[in-house]
């Protein structure tokens, strides 16, 4: 193999990884919520499977290599999240699968902590942390509202995450403002 080749720019390679984070949120967070009548969160496996579990990981290590360390760790330890959740053998008890939700929500709140600021940045891995953290509470607890609360949850970070990767590659507008009294958008 050529030493010259690229890996891909990491602007490329980092809104893939969003997108793919964001509709395997979307998916597992519709099956959750049960607001489509005979889908399940499990009907989702596939898709976690290949796009959010082994697309991520090869994307995070796509991020190593072009030296984005928070992006491929970000993207790398998503996808070994969502692998190992979809290949799961369905014969773990409540509270394992629930220990699991919760190990996994404090990696995202280590993402939400090391995130770029802004609604974006910290914005989505804060909201993975809130799904993650209901979820697994609900999962160990075995209530369902809580499970049902945090897959909302997850539709709404994986919304926010697909439009953050769609609007890099379409150039809107991913800054959230305020006016002034000039009239003038000022940064929040």
């Amino acid at each position: 193999m050529d030493n010259e080749v690229s890996a891909g720019s990491t602007a490329s390679t980092s809104t893939l990884g969003t997108l793919a984070l964001g509709l395997t949120l979307l998916a597992i967070g519709i099956g959750h919520t049960g607001v489509i009548s005979g889908v399940a969160a499990t009907d989702a496996a596939s898709l976690a499977t290949y796009i959010g579990g082994v697309a991520l990981f090869v994307l995070g290590v796509l991020e190593f290599r072009g030296g984005n360390g928070f992006n491929g760790t970000a993207f790398a330890g998503a996808g070994a999240f969502f692998f190992t959740w979809s290949t799961g053998d369905g014969n773990a008890s409540a509270h394992a699968a629930g220990l699991f939700l919760l190990l996994f929500a404090l990696f995202a709140l280590t993402l939400t902590l090391a995130a770029p600021s802004g609604l974006f940045g910290q914005g989505t891995y804060a909201l993975l942390f809130l799904s993650l953290l209901l979820t697994g509470i609900g999962a160990y607890a075995g209530t369902s509202a809580l499970v049902k609360a945090g897959g909302w949850v997850a539709v709404v970070t994986g919304l926010l995450a697909w439009y953050g990767a769609t609007a890099a590659l379409a150039n809107w507008p991913t800054a959230v403002g305020r006016t002034s009294r000039r009239g003038a958008v000022a940064a929040s």
